[in-house]
C-alpha cells in the first residue's frame, strides 16, 4: 500500500473505537476522514492505504488480524499446514456470506486470486502472489490461469500450494489483494462495479449504502456478516477530502471523529488542546527518484541530493512528527535478534552534529559528477499531490539551492493522477512518496524494488539485490532470511535508490467524543470493534 502514502502494513492496522454516550452524532454513527476520493476501492487494484481503510470494512480475507496485530481466523475458521510448509488447507466458515446473502465459497477465492495474477487485470500488487505456485509465470503470460496453486476441494475447503515455504504467507492472506471479490458482479459491471452500493458487494463486516464521488462513502453493519454481533457503530461515514483546515474545524465542531489530515503548523497547539495524538506506524516517508533520468541515473547525484537534506530540521520544524530516516526499513520490523533497523543501523548519519559533514560530502560528489556549485545542472521537477506536502519540499528545495546550487520546481497533481504518474507511468524526475508495510516483515519494503515489481517506480535493476531477496523468500530460516535482507538493503542504500526522509509517526486528530481507541503500527484502520 503501502502502500502506500497517506497513508502506506503490512500487518494490517487497526483502530478499535466506540463513541461515548455524550456524542451528539451517536445516531449518525462515526465520521472518519483518511483521504480524498480514492483512485479505486477494488481490493485487487488498489495500492493506496487510505482506500484500504474502506476495503477492510467491506471485505475480509481467509485470515484476519486481532487488535494486537496477530493472525486470527477470518473467512476461514481454521487451516492446516503441511510439514514442508508448501500446502495450506483452509476451512471456510459455512455461515460465511456475501453482503447480498449469497454463500461465500472456496470457488470465490479461486476466481479472485486468478483475477489478481491475470496479466489482463494489471494489478500492481500481483507480485505479492509470488509465493503461490505458478503465480508469476501466469502473470508473465507463460502459463494458464487454471495452473495457479489454488483449488476448491469442495464449497468450504480451499487448498493452496506454494512455490516455496513462505514465512509470512498467512499475513498475506489477511491483506486486501488476497480478498475475495464476486465473479458475477465483476463480469456484469466491469470496472464500474465499485461505484454503486448495489454492485459493491463484499463479505466483510460493513456494507456500502451510499457512494457520493468526492464527498463520502457511507457504510452500515452487514447483517449477513458471520460475526455481526461484535460490530459496534451502526453506521460509518468516510468523508472524502484532503483539507487539513476543514478537518480541524470538523473535529472541533463535532462533525468529524477522526482525521489524519493535520496542519503541521498547528500540531503543537492541537496536542495541547487534547485533540491530537502522534501515532507510530510501520512506514517510511521518502522521495522517489527516477533512475532513468539523464542526470539522476548518476549515483553521485542521487547521493548528493540525499546527503544535503537536514532530516532533523524537517522532523523538528516542518512535520513535527516521526524519526529522521537513515535507511529504508523503519524501526518496528522484526529481526532474529530484535529490531531489523536497530540491527542494521543507519546508512546515512542522521546525527545533528554530522549534518555539516554530509553537506561537504554532497558538494564533493556533485563536483565529481561535473556539477560544481550546480553549474550546468538542469532544473529538477518535484512531483507532489497535496498542499500539505509542499512545506517539506520547500525546505528541501532551499537546502539543495543553498548547498548544491540546484534549482527545482514543484508540479502538483490531483491524487489519482499523481498515482498514475508515479506508479503506473513512472513519468517523473523526483516525487514525494511513502510506504506503510503490507505485512510485518522487512520484505514488504525491500520487495517493492525487485527489478520485476510493478511498485518499482525507481526503475532500479540489480541482479545481486534480486538474488538476495530470492534467498530470503525461499526459506523459512529466519537467520538466513534476515542476513540476506540486510545485505540487500545495503545494496539498496549504497545505490541511493530512494531518498529516505523520516519514519512515520502520524499526527492524528481524534474527537474527545471518540473513546476506547487502540492504535497499532498498521495503517489500514478498522473502526468497528471495542477494546
Amino acid at each position: 500500500m503501502k502502500k502506500i502514502f497517506c497513508l502506506s502494513l503490512l500487518l494490517i492496522g487497526f483502530i478499535f473505537a466506540s463513541c461515548s454516550s455524550s456524542n451528539n452524532n451517536d445516531n449518525e454513527g462515526l465520521f472518519i476522514n483518511v483521504g480524498p476520493e480514492p483512485k479505486t476501492i477494488d481490493p485487487i487494484l488498489n495500492i493506496a492505504a487510505d482506500a484500504s481503510v474502506y476495503i477492510v470494512h467491506a471485505f475480509e480475507g481467509l485470515a484476519s488480524k486481532d487488535k494486537n496485530g496477530l493472525i486470527t481466523a477470518g473467512a476461514a475458521e481454521r487451516w492446516d499446514i503441511s510439514e514442508d510448509g508448501l500446502t495450506y488447507v483452509f476451512h471456510l466458515r459455512t455461515n460465511g456470506k456475501w453482503s447480498d446473502g449469497t454463500p461465500l465459497t472456496a470457488n470465490d477465492f479461486v476466481y479472485s486470486w486468478q483475477r489478481a495474477v491475470d496479466p489482463k487485470t494489471a494489478s500492481e500488487y500481483s507480485y505479492q502472489f509470488e509465493p503461490v505456485k505458478n503465480a508469476m509465470a501466469i502473470n508473465a503470460g507463460k502459463m494458464e490461469l487454471n495452473t495457479l496453486g489454488i483449488k476448491a476441494i469442495d464449497d468450504y475447503t480451499l487448498e493452496v500450494t506454494l512455490e516455496k515455504p513462505t514465512a509470512y504467507f498467512l499475513e498475506l492472506t489477511a491483506f486486501p489483494t488476497f480478498y475475495p471479490v464476486k465473479k458475477d458482479i465483476i463480469e456484469q459491471y466491469g470496472e464500474t462495479w465499485t461505484m454503486k452500493p448495489e454492485t459493491y458487494i463484499g463479505n466483510g463486516p460493513y456494507v456500502m449504502i451510499e457512494r457520493n464521488i468526492d464527498n463520502n462513502i457511507v457504510m452500515t453493519k452487514n447483517t449477513n456478516y458471520w460475526n455481526y454481533s461484535s460490530l459496534v457503530p451502526e453506521k460509518i461515514t468516510f468523508v472524502l477530502m484532503d483539507n487539513a483546515a476543514a478537518s480541524v474545524a470538523g473535529i472541533k465542531e463535532g462533525s468529524l471523529h477522526f482525521s489524519d489530515r493535520v496542519p503541521a503548523q498547528d500540531i503543537d497547539t492541537l496536542r495541547a488542546e487534547g485533540l491530537l495524538q502522534l501515532v507510530n506506524r510501520l512506514g517510511t516517508y521518502y522521495y522517489a527518484v527516477n533512475h532513468t533520468n539523464d542526470v539522476l541515473k548518476d549515483d553521485r547525484v542521487r547521493k548528493a541530493l540525499s546527503l544535503a537534506i537536514d532530516r532533523n530540521y524537517i522532523v523538528d520544524n516542518i512535520v513535527k512528527a516521526g524519526t529522521p530516516a537513515g535507511a529504508f526499513v523503519p524501526y518496528g520490523a522484526p529481526d532474529v535478534n530484535g529490531d531489523f533497523r536497530e540491527v542494521g543501523g543507519d546508512y546515512i548519519s542522521v546525527k545533528a552534529e554530522d549534518y555539516q559533514k554530509n553537506v561537504e560530502e554532497a558538494k564533493r560528489l556533485m563536483a565529481e559528477a561535473g556539477y560544481a556549485n550546480g553549474e550546468g545542472f538542469p532544473v529538477l521537477q518535484f512531483l507532489v499531490d497535496s498542499n500539505r506536502e509542499i512545506p517539506t519540499f520547500e525546505a528541501v528545495q532551499q537546502m539543495w539551492k543553498e548547498h548544491l546550487g540546484v534549482d527545482s520546481t514543484i508540479s502538483q497533481q490531483e491524487w489519482a493522477v499523481f498515482l498514475q504518474t508515479l506508479y503506473t507511468d513512472k513519468n517523473y524526475q523526483i516525487g514525494r512518496s511513502g510506504w506503510t508495510a503490507d505485512y510485518n516483515d522487512p520484505m514488504t519494503f525491500l520487495g517493492m524494488f525487485l527489478s520485476y515489481s510493478p511498485q518499482n517506480h525507481a526503475l532500479f535493476t540489480n541482479k545481486e539485490y534480486d538474488s538476495l531477496l530470492q534467498t530470503a523468500m525461499n526459506t523459512i530460516d529466519q537467520t538466513v532470511r534476515m542476513d540476506a535482507m540486510h545485505k540487500a538493503e545495503k545494496i539498496f542504500m549504497d545505490n541511493d535508490v530512494i531518498i529516505p526522509l523520516y519514519f512515520y509517526a502520524t499526527p492524528t486528530l481524534i474527537s474527545p467524543k471518540l473513546k476506547d481507541i487502540v492504535f497499532d503500527s498498521l495503517a489500514m484502520h478498522k473502526f468497528f470493534m471495542l477494546i
